[in-house]
């Protein structure tokens, strides 16, 4: 048994990226706990959280919005990840494996959203 949302690509990568950026932000200094720790944690929860939140909804115009809502997420997520290469808590090719993920996922989504009617 399973939630139609789990099926979905964008919600398992959304899932994975998640998971992704809680280990990276586990890298940065202590005195981000609180500032770019916190943030790209939040931000790239949020993607599969409003992927899965937007697909039980009735209406396409609602599940359009939530899909827009992790759009959002996303490049939040990448702008999380070049403050973290600008401070030197990253290394380029660390930032660029997450930030290719992070396009694919992005043009996957807006995909996906022109989809649903």
């Amino acid at each position: 048994m399973k939630f139609k949302f789990e099926n979905l690509i964008i919600w398992q990568k959304g899932m994975d990226l998640g998971e992704e950026m809680s280990s990276l932000a586990d890298r940065f200094p202590d005195k981000e706990l609180y500032n770019l720790s916190s943030q790209i944690r939040r931000a790239s929860d949020s993607i599969a959280l409003n992927i899965s939140e937007g697909s039980i909804l009735q209406s396409a115009a609602e599940y359009r919005r939530f899909l827009g809502y992790a759009i959002r997420s996303i490049a939040e997520v990448v702008t999380c990840l070049h403050k973290a290469k600008r401070r030197s808590y990253i290394e380029e090719d660390i930032f660029n494996f997450h930030y290719k993920n992070c396009f694919d996922l992005m043009n996957m989504t807006i995909a996906f959203r022109k989809k649903i009617n």
